[in-house]
């Protein structure tokens, strides 16, 4: 069995006449923590969203030998990649237990007639799903809450409902788009911490976008830089870090390659977005 779990080769991506993305190619190994960086307007989120069937584009995108060319987000799904966005994709009139089923919805593949007798298949997987969701919810340390509404809870518990959520689908690959964007410096660590139990816990490979540097420094085993749509570095955070194509990008051509990207220096966006690309 490869160690590559998710291969992307030459991926690209047009807007009319705009490309938000330019044959990027990388890699994911299993269980590893990948991590992709940039300027706002890099590309990003566009990449993300060809991973996870939101947008069009042309190369080639496979995951643990499928080829996700030409797949609905449904389907792409179902083959094990969840993910989180940058503005919360939660139901705030819901509770906490009833958004985390919402996102294992994937797995459901029982039929109107036995779902509404909730009998057979229905049932098992009914059940299946609520024992899931509440062991994932024991984990975030979200069980307690499991019966409030969305709508009563901070911002960054709201955090931890959309990863709860994401997991809860029981995926093979989580995205996480910009999981701590508008958090505190102890809530970031809080939620990080969550995020690594996940991985150990249940066997996760995990792709993370983000702006806070030191952040993606700390965690992540290889990271793949990105400026104006095309890859401009691609490696361990140390060879990151000495890369001059990514400092230039972040601080200017007159920085020195020594230069470290720092919170200062990375436009964060806030707690509340418009859309668009980051």
């Amino acid at each position: 069995m490869t160690d590559t779990l998710l291969s992307a080769r030459d991926v690209t991506v047009r807007f009319g006449g705009v490309t938000a993305v330019s044959t990027v190619s990388f890699d994911v190994h299993r269980g590893e923590f990948f991590a992709i960086i940039g300027p706002n307007g890099a590309g990003k989120t566009t990449l993300f969203n060809c991973l996870s069937g939101l947008v069009r584009y042309s190369g080639d995108i496979t995951f643990d030998g499928v080829s996700l060319v030409g797949r609905r987000a449904d389907q792409i799904a179902q083959v094990g990649i969840s993910r989180t966005f940058q503005n919360l994709g939660l139901f705030s009139t819901m509770t906490v237990l009833e958004n985390v089923l919402v996102g294992g919805a994937s797995k459901v593949r029982s039929g109107i007639p036995s779902g509404l007798i909730w009998w057979g298949r229905a049932r098992r997987e009914d059940i299946a799903a609520r024992v899931r969701a509440y062991e994932v919810l024991d984990l975030l340390g979200l069980a307690d809450i499991a019966h409030e509404p969305i709508a009563s809870l901070p911002y960054g518990t709201r955090k931890r409902v959309e990863l709860a959520k994401a997991a809860a689908a029981a995926p093979k690959l989580l995205l996480l788009d910009e999981p701590v964007a508008g958090m505190n410096h102890s809530e970031t660590e809080e939620l990080i911490g969550h995020v690594l139990t996940l991985q150990d816990q249940l066997a996760l490979t995990i792709v993370l976008i983000e702006h806070d540097t030191f952040l993606v420094m700390d965690v992540a085993e290889r990271i793949l830089a990105l400026n104006f749509g095309q890859p401009i570095g691609l490696g361990t955070p140390t060879e990151i870090q000495a890369n001059p194509k990514v400092v230039e990008a972040y601080l200017g051509a007159s920085a020195p390659v020594e230069a470290m990207p720092t919170d200062a220096d990375i436009p964060v966006p806030s707690p509340v977005r418009t859309g668009g690309e980051d």
